[in-house]
This record gives structure tokens, sequence and C-alpha cells, in this order.
């Protein structure tokens, strides 16, 4: 019978400690029943390397009525939804109109670089130069918004009325926190 001396028995047992602990790993903590709940009223697929974040609390504003001025899941206007989702996911405040979110908040990113979290921007169909509608981008196309007749919802780019009017993207500087 083979027997190991107490100082090969202190070498084995850091090694196997050694080689347990550098291979740790750790799942990310999701709370699946939110995501699971975002994904339903987003009606969008969120895949791990999303910014969960972001669809988590985009979903909390979906049916949010539309008021002029507001900023509170009681009323919102889309300068008010991007101002408050800005606020809680990126801890950046915004300007509070759609124009100065445009001008000062952001850099210009044009519709085919699109990522999620950039501002879509969209004219009146008469004031070309002036952005009087913003909203945030998702992914896919897809941007949620506060729409005066139906409150906050989410919509395609490829909607007619969007083509149409569309402005420009932009880029706020959001470090993920």
């Amino acid at each position: 019978m083979y027997r190991l001396s107490t100082l090969t028995k202190y070498l084995l047992f850091a090694i196997v400690v050694l080689a347990l602990s550098s291979c740790k790993t750790t799942a990310p903590r999701l709370n699946y029943y939110q995501l699971a709940h975002a994904a339903i009223c987003l009606d969008m697929d969120i895949e791990m390397d999303d910014y969960h974040p972001l669809y988590i609390e985009s979903a909390k504003w979906i049916g949010t009525p539309y008021r002029y001025g507001g900023n509170s899941i009681r009323g919102v206007d889309c300068s008010g939804l991007t101002y408050a989702i800005y606020k809680k996911v990126y801890h950046k405040k915004l300007n509070r109109s759609s124009e100065d979110q445009r001008t000062k908040d952001c850099r210009r990113v044009s519709r085919n670089r699109l990522q999620e979290g950039d501002l879509v921007f969209f004219h009146d169909g008469q004031r070309k130069r002036k952005a009087n509608h913003v909203g945030i981008y998702l992914k896919e196309g897809r941007f949620i918004h506060a729409s005066s007749s139906q409150g906050v919802i989410v919509s395609s780019l490829s909607e007619p009325y969007n083509k149409k009017c569309w402005m420009q993207g932009g880029r706020v500087d959001k470090k993920r926190r």
C-alpha cells in the first residue's frame, strides 16, 4: 500500500483548491419574471446580450397615457418618456424637449447604425429642421415612444408616417452601470 507524505497531501490539496477556485463561474443575476413580462409588453424577444434594464424599464411605461408636459406614469409626453427612461436606466439627465435632446444631448447617428438606447427623432412634416417627436430605439427597427393618440407604445421605423417624418438618430454618451 502506497502512503502519501504530509507534504504531498498539502500540495495536492492546494492544487485542487486552486483548480476549483480558478474555474469559478457565476451565472448573471436575471429576474426572469421581469424579462418575460417585458418581452410580452414590448412584443419582442429579449436576448442575453441585450441591455435588460432598458427593456424592463421600457415595459413599465407601455400603456401610459399621453399628457403634454408630463413625465410620470400618470401621463407623459415623448421627451418626458425619454428623459425618465434615461434617468432611470443610464443615470443621465436629458434636456426636456425633443429639439434640445437632438441638438444638446447626443451626436447624430444614421438610421442604419442605430443601437439599442439611441434616440430617434422625427419632424412634423412641415418644419423639417426641428425635431418635434422623439423615442428610444430598442432593436430590429422598433422604438418606444409616447404617441399623442395612443400613449406609450412600441412602433416600427418602417411604418409610412415614421419613414416620411424621420429626421435622425442620436447617440447619447451612456455608460452602462
